[in-house]
C-alpha cells in the first residue's frame, strides 16, 4: 500500500465501527495514523479517532463509549492508571501492571481493560531477535515507570529468572519490585554500568536519549557482546544507546516495533480482523516521526 492509498478518504456508512485514543493532550499520538493504515488496508467500514479528554472528565468519557456506539479505545497519558479504576473488569496483566492502555466495549456495554504494552514488547523482540531466550541471562531494565512495569511483567511471563532494576530514584524501583513481586534486584543508578555484567538483555525504558531529552550516559563495557539491547525510544529511531551497542557487536532492537505490535490486540477486538505489522506499515508510521 502506498501512502496515497493509506490516506485516501474512506466512505463511512451508518454501520461504521468506531474506536479511538483517549488522552490529554492527544495530538501527539501516532495511533490514528497506525490504525487508519490498517482500516484502509483491510477496507473496513470504520474509523479511529483522537479523543482529547481532560483528567476530570475521564470517567464520564469512558462511560460514554458504549452510549456512542464505540467498540473501544486506546488510553494514553495521563490516563492509563486512572482508567483502571473506572473499567468494569481488567485483564490479569493490567491489574498486575497497575495500568491499562486498551479498552474493549462488551456486547452488554461493559468496559474491559487490557494492557498490551508487554505484548508489544515481546512481539517486537521476537520479530527482530528471534534467537533471544529467557535463559540467556539476567535482564536489565533502565527505568521504573509505566513502560518498565509492563515490560517487567512480560519478562516474568516469559520465564526470565532475574531482572535488575536500575532507576535514578531507588524508591520507585523498590515500589515496582514490591507491587509486581518477582526475582528483582535493585541497583543504584551510579552502579548502572556494573549492573550489565553477565546480562542477556538490556532494555532502556527511560526517556534519556530521546529527541529533546538529556542523553543516556551508560558505559557498556561490562555488557556481554551477545546480549540484546532494546531501546523503547523511537525518536530518534537509532538512539545513541543502540548506535553504541551496534558498534560493539551487540544485537539491537529499536522502539518503533513495540508501538506497532501493541496496537494489534485492540484492532482485532474492535474490528474483527487480525492485523499484521509489515514493512509498509512501519515505513508509513516512520514518515510521521
Amino acid at each position: 500500500m502506498t501512502e496515497s492509498d493509506a490516506i485516501d478518504a474512506t466512505v463511512l456508512s451508518g454501520r461504521a465501527m468506531l474506536a479511538g485514543v483517549v488522552g490529554w493532550p492527544v495530538s501527539h499520538s501516532r495511533s490514528p495514523r497506525l490504525h487508519g493504515f490498517w482500516l484502509r488496508h483491510h477496507r473496513i467500514d470504520g474509523a479511529y479517532l483522537p479523543l482529547p479528554v481532560r483528567p476530570d472528565s475521564l470517567a464520564a468519557a469512558l462511560r460514554a463509549l458504549p452510549l456512542l456506539g464505540f467498540k473501544g479505545a486506546n488510553v494514553t497519558v495521563p490516563h492509563k492508571e486512572a482508567a483502571l479504576a473506572i473499567v468494569d473488569r481488567a485483564s490479569a496483566a493490567a491489574r498486575r501492571i497497575g495500568a491499562l492502555n486498551t479498552i474493549v466495549v462488551g456486547a452488554d456495554g461493559t468496559l474491559e481493560g487490557q494492557n498490551t504494552d508487554g505484548f508489544g514488547f515481546r512481539e517486537n523482540l521476537r520479530a527482530h531477535q528471534p534467537d533471544w531466550t529467557p535463559t540467556a541471562g539476567p535482564a536489565v531494565l533502565l527505568g521504573a515507570g509505566g513502560a518498565a512495569r509492563a515490560i517487567a511483567v512480560a519478562l516474568l511471563e516469559e520465564g526470565v529468572s532475574e531482572i535488575r532494576l536500575v532507576n535514578r530514584t531507588a524508591d520507585r524501583a523498590e515500589r515496582l519490585a514490591r507491587e509486581i513481586n518477582g526475582p528483582f534486584q535493585i541497583h543504584r543508578w551510579a552502579d548502572r554500568g556494573a549492573a550489565l555484567a553477565e546480562a542477556g538483555l538490556l532494555v532502556n525504558t527511560t526517556t534519556l536519549g530521546m529527541t529533546g531529552q538529556p542523553p543516556l550516559d551508560l558505559d557498556l563495557a561490562a555488557l556481554p557482546t551477545d546480549a540484546v539491547v532494546n531501546d523503547i525510544v523511537y525518536a530518534p529511531l537509532e538512539t545513541p544507546l543502540l548506535a553504541a551497542a551496534r558498534a560493539r557487536g551487540n544485537p539491537v532492537v529499536d522502539g518503533v516495533g513495540m508501538l506497532l505490535h501493541q496496537a494489534r490486540p485492540g484492532f482485532a477486538a474492535w474490528y474483527g480482523v487480525e492485523p499484521e505489522v509489515t514493512p509498509a506499515l512501519r515505513a508509513f508510521v516512520l514518515r510521521d516521526l
